[in-house]
């Protein structure tokens, strides 16, 4: 049995990750971390996603939950509420540096969680959609980053010492954010709940890195965001 755990946000990238899953492995888990972000109500909206995904592909999928304080660390608009989050920033300006909404190594902790998770229910392929394209500079999105944590999980497990081998999916890492959302349509993904807006409000600003990235995506690919499509239809406005 193919098995895979995915590091799920619940965002456009992870979403795409979940229906790309659901077509490619017999065993789909995902795990989500509440590490006390400014915008936890993503955890709440990939709950939604994940029923949904559910009832279109009529799997079930093995979801897992993980709480830890990042805030105790802070430096990040993103754990640290005192710091504003950067609001109407251009494209090139958001893909030349690396902004304040990094947090310090998250994806290295998650990756950490991750693989001790996966090693505990054998298995052995990680997926996560991190991208290098359309991105806001974070250097743990990058490949080299993920080809040296994957040979680090090998080395450090009791699984990676038998004989084992984890893999590190990355099957978004070369795609723009126009190439994800159609390769997420062509497994028949549904947006109406990926939530990637870092203000935290149900209604997304339209104003902030991960805003404009996915708004430029979906014009790209030629199509409507689902989740405006849902917020209209519900009678609410959106930006």
């Amino acid at each position: 049995m193919k098995k895979a755990v995915i590091i799920y946000s619940g965002g456009l990238d992870s979403t795409t990750c979940l229906f790309w899953a659901l077509d490619e492995f017999d065993e789909v888990h995902t795990i989500t971390f509440y590490y006390a972000q400014r915008h936890s109500i993503e955890v709440d909206f990939s709950k939604k996603t994940l029923e949904l995904a559910q009832r279109i592909k009529n799997k079930t999928i093995k979801s897992h939950y993980f709480s830890i304080d990042l805030s105790q660390i802070g430096g990040s608009a993103l754990t640290d509420p005192s710091i504003d989050v950067p609001k109407n920033r251009d494209e090139e300006k958001i893909s030349s540096e690396i902004p304040i909404t990094y947090v310090p190594f998250r994806n290295g902790v998650f990756l950490s969680i991750t693989a001790a998770l996966a090693e505990k229910n054998e298995i052995y392929n990680i997926i996560g959609g991190w991208n290098m394209l359309d991105y806001s500079g974070y250097p743990d999105c990058r490949d080299d980053f993920l080809t040296a944590f994957e040979k680090a999980i090998n080395y450090g497990t009791k699984a990676g010492s038998q004989g084992k081998t984890f893999k590190i999916l990355t099957p978004l890492l070369k795609m723009n954010k126009a190439q994800i959302i159609l390769f997420g349509k062509k497994h028949g993904a549904d947006y109406s709940y990926s939530y990637s807006c870092y203000s935290g409000d149900g209604i997304p600003c339209g104003e902030c890195d991960a805003c404009i990235l996915r708004a430029k995506g979906f014009k790209e690919a030629g199509l409507e965001d689902d989740f405006l499509v849902r917020l209209k239809r519900e009678g609410h406005n959106s930006p």
